[in-house]
């Protein structure tokens, strides 16, 4: 089954609305990725509205960091899944390990963020994956079949075609490492048949993304993995150059 390829940069806590636009401008003009293949951009919440403008029928899709699972209330600083679309947003992330690790997000409320979302029409890229000492102890496949079934605890089976996964283990973000692609590509196997145990035939076509320090230079040898459907991209999504050199991989 031919799954859907995406390639998304997550910009993190970069780009203020005039580099956002130089940035979403350079990526629009050297845009020639492959027919079919789908880009997603994550920038900065004070940038969505402008970004989801500049991207209108151009292919490219836009998403937001991380949201709450509130509709609206007293929640200061935090912004809905209402909000986001009405700023544009096709996508969001969630569970993302600076979330998780640095924020203390923890699955149970990364759950209510995946059911907002489907609610309200917005397609949730979770991510899940492990620290280094739960890879060195063994437990790759307990941590990340936890994260999973927490965080999609109640989905339906026909939300699943609106469901991307992202594996980024932590100990390859940010860091330099990036995990072999045998490594990766095991990993996301894992994934799969975890995500076949919960949902069955269903959740073939949900595609998985690696991401950990994934750059023009290491991406030919992930993405030749059966298992790996593209990459959830960090610092190397903050240029042009490097981002489309990724996502335009063959």
């Amino acid at each position: 089954m031919k799954r859907r390829q995406i390639f998304a940069g997550n910009w993190k806590m970069y780009n203020t609305a005039a580099e956002a636009r130089a940035l979403i401008e350079g990526i629009l003009k050297g845009s020639s990725t492959p027919d079919g293949r789908e880009i997603i951009i994550f920038p900065p919440f004070t940038s969505l509205a402008t970004a989801a403008s500049l991207c209108e029928d151009t292919g490219i899709s836009v998403g937001a960091q991380n949201m709450y699972f509130e509709e609206e209330g007293a929640f200061t600083g935090e912004i809905s899944a209402l909000m986001l679309k009405d700023a544009g947003c096709r996508y969001v992330l969630l569970g993302h390990s600076e979330r998780r690790h640095i924020f203390g997000e923890i699955d149970s409320d990364i759950n209510k963020k995946v059911k907002a979302a489907f609610k309200h029409g917005i397609w949730p890229m979770l991510c899940v994956g492990e620290l280094l000492e739960e890879r060195e102890s063994g437990k790759t496949s307990d941590v990340i079949s936890a994260q999973l079934k927490n965080g999609l605890s109640g989905i339906e089976k026909g939300q699943l075609e609106q469901l991307v996964i992202a594996y980024e283990p932590v100990w390859a973000i940010g860091t330099g490492k990036v995990a072999t692609p045998d490594i990766a590509n095991s990993v996301h196997r894992m994934i799969r048949s975890c995500l076949s145990d919960m949902f069955g035939a269903d959740a073939d076509p949900v595609p998985i993304l690696y991401g950990g320090s994934v750059k023009p230079d290491n991406i030919d040898g992930l993405y030749a993995m059966e298992d790996i459907d593209g990459a959830l991209v960090g610092g190397a999504s903050l240029k042009a150059d490097s981002f489309l050199a990724i996502a335009s991989v063959r």
